[in-house]
C-alpha cells in the first residue's frame, strides 16, 4: 500500500509538471497560429476590397450618368416649358392681332355705315332741294303764264296805229337766210352791253323762266325792235330766222339766256336758235 502511495504520487508530480509545460506550448502554438489566421483573414478580406473598390468607380459613373439623365431631363422640361411659353405667346399674339383686325374692320364698317347715311342724307337733301327748285320754277313758270295771260287779255287795249308800227318793225327785222345773217357776240367781238346781276338772273331769267313779248313796252331804236321786261330794255341785234311764225313775238314763249360770254334770245318752239341780243337799263 505504502509502495502504490508512492507511485501515485510521483504520477501526480509529474503530471502537474508536464501540465504547466504543454500550457505554454498551446500557448506558443496559438501565438504561432494567430499572425496566419489574421493574415488568411487580411487575404480573405482583398477580394471583398478589391470588390468594393471596384464597385465604387462604376456606382460613381452610374450616379454621375443619372444625374447627367436628370440634368438632361430638366433642361428637356425647360426647353419644353420655353416652347410652351412661346408658343402660348404667338398664340396670344396672334389672338390680339385678330381682335385687333376684327375692331379695325368693324372700324371701317361702321366708318362706312356712317358714310353711307351721311351720303344719303347728302342725297336726300340734294333731292329735297331739287325738288323744292323745280316746285319753285313750276311756280315761277305758272306765274309767267299768268302774266302772259293776262298780256294776251290786254291784247285789245294796242291801238291798231301802235300794231302796225310793230308788225313793220318786226318784219323790217326778219332774215332771208338765217345761217349767212346770224353772228354770235364772239363773231361781233365780245358782249359790250349790261350785265343782268345774279341773284336777278337766276330769278327771272334762263330756261326756267320764259315769257311772251306781246303786251310788253314796245320801241324802235335806229330801225331795231326793243322791247322791256323786269325793268331791262332788250334790243334785238340778230334779226330773226325766217321759218318762224310771223306772230311769234305775240304768240311764242320766249326766255333770255346768258353763254358763250353774251346774251341770247330763244324761242321756246325752236330751243336750238339764239338771236344775239343786247341789254340796257
Amino acid at each position: 500500500m505504502k509502495i502504490i502511495g508512492i507511485t501515485s504520487t510521483t504520477i501526480l508530480s509529474l503530471l502537474l509538471a508536464i501540465a504547466p509545460s504543454y500550457a505554454q506550448q498551446e500557448r506558443q502554438g496559438e501565438k504561432q497560429d494567430h499572425p496566419q489566421k489574421e493574415q488568411s483573414k487580411q487575404e480573405q478580406a482583398k477580394p471583398a476590397q478589391h470588390a468594393q473598390q471596384e464597385r465604387q468607380p462604376a456606382q460613381q459613373q452610374h450616379a454621375q450618368e443619372q444625374h447627367a439623365q436628370q440634368q438632361q431631363q430638366r433642361q428637356e422640361q425647360t426647353k419644353q416649358s420655353q416652347q410652351h411659353a412661346q408658343q402660348q405667346q404667338r398664340t396670344e399674339q396672334n389672338n390680339r392681332s385678330q381682335q385687333h383686325a376684327q375692331q379695325q374692320q368693324r372700324q371701317e364698317q361702321t366708318k362706312q355705315t356712317e358714310q353711307h347715311a351721311q351720303q344719303q342724307q347728302r342725297q336726300d337733301q340734294n333731292r329735297q332741294s331739287q325738288q323744292h327748285a323745280q316746285q319753285q320754277q313750276r311756280q315761277g313758270q305758272n306765274q309767267q303764264h299768268e302774266q302772259a295771260q293776262q298780256r294776251g287779255n290786254q291784247r285789245a287795249e294796242r291801238s291798231p296805229e301802235q300794231q302796225h308800227i310793230q308788225q313793220a318793225a318786226w318784219q323790217e327785222h326778219r332774215s332771208q337766210h338765217w345761217d349767212s345773217d346770224h353772228r354770235n357776240w364772239e363773231q361781233r367781238g365780245g358782249y359790250n352791253g349790261y350785265r343782268i346781276p345774279d341773284d336777278r338772273y337766276r330769278g327771272y331769267f334762263g330756261q326756267g323762266h320764259d315769257f311772251r313779248i306781246y303786251g310788253l313796252p314796245f320801241l324802235v331804236v335806229g330801225g331795231y325792235p326793243r322791247f322791256q321786261y323786269e325793268g331791262y330794255w332788250f334790243s334785238m341785234v340778230d334779226p330773226w330766222p325766217e321759218y318762224w311764225g310771223n306772230d311769234w313775238y305775240d304768240n311764242d314763249d320766249v326766255y333770255v339766256v346768258y353763254m358763250n360770254n353774251g346774251y341770247y334770245l330763244y324761242n321756246r318752239r325752236f330751243p336750238n336758235v339764239g338771236m344775239a341780243i343786247s341789254i340796257s337799263m
